[in-house]
């Protein structure tokens, strides 16, 4: 019992730390970003630039309708979340598996913070070399896919350990 509490509560820590610092890069990238050109370092490996997306991953329906947009990313992405973090607290997750989903819960809850008070989601971060670049990002995007790879690798870890589902004469 206090295992499972305990486990419980290592994932909302985890939840509520990985929002935390998705939110104060978010106010330190509008506060020393906004309106200034964008900033290269490491031979511009790395970018630093302010820019609001108001569609999804890679600014995928950011031409929608704005009642779309909010219908879409804000209400639908909401009741995902919420069933997703549900997931988190009721279900027995094996330690990786909750790892990978808090994660993920967490990042898409601070976009979601960032959409449903401004309308888009702050992105400052942008790496590559040369032509080969990310698109623009932030901290919960990095929490996002570390968390569903984390789920993922978790579940083909889980599956591969399963015995074969034998066949009967």
């Amino acid at each position: 019992m206090l295992t499972r509490i305990g486990s419980r509560l290592a994932l909302l820590l985890l939840i509520i730390v990985t929002i935390g610092c998705d939110r104060v890069t978010k106010h330190v990238a509008t506060e020393t970003l906004a309106g200034r050109p964008t900033q290269s370092y490491l031979a511009d490996t790395v970018r630093l630039g302010y820019t609001e997306n108001a569609g999804a991953f890679l600014s995928i329906g950011a031409n929608l309708p704005s009642a779309a947009r909010t219908a879409l990313f804000t209400i639908g992405t909401g009741l995902v979340l919420a069933a997703l973090a549900f997931g988190v607290f009721r279900f027995r997750l094996s330690p990786w598996r909750g790892v990978g989903l808090a994660l993920f819960v967490a990042g898409g809850i601070s976009n979601w913070i960032d959409r449903a008070t401004n309308g888009s989601v702050v992105d400052f971060l942008n790496l590559g070399v040369g032509w080969l670049r990310t698109g623009v990002f932030n901290v919960a995007d990095v929490a996002i896919m570390l968390g569903a790879t984390i789920f993922l690798v978790a579940e083909l870890r889980r599956n591969s350990n399963e015995p074969a589902p034998t066949r009967s004469p």
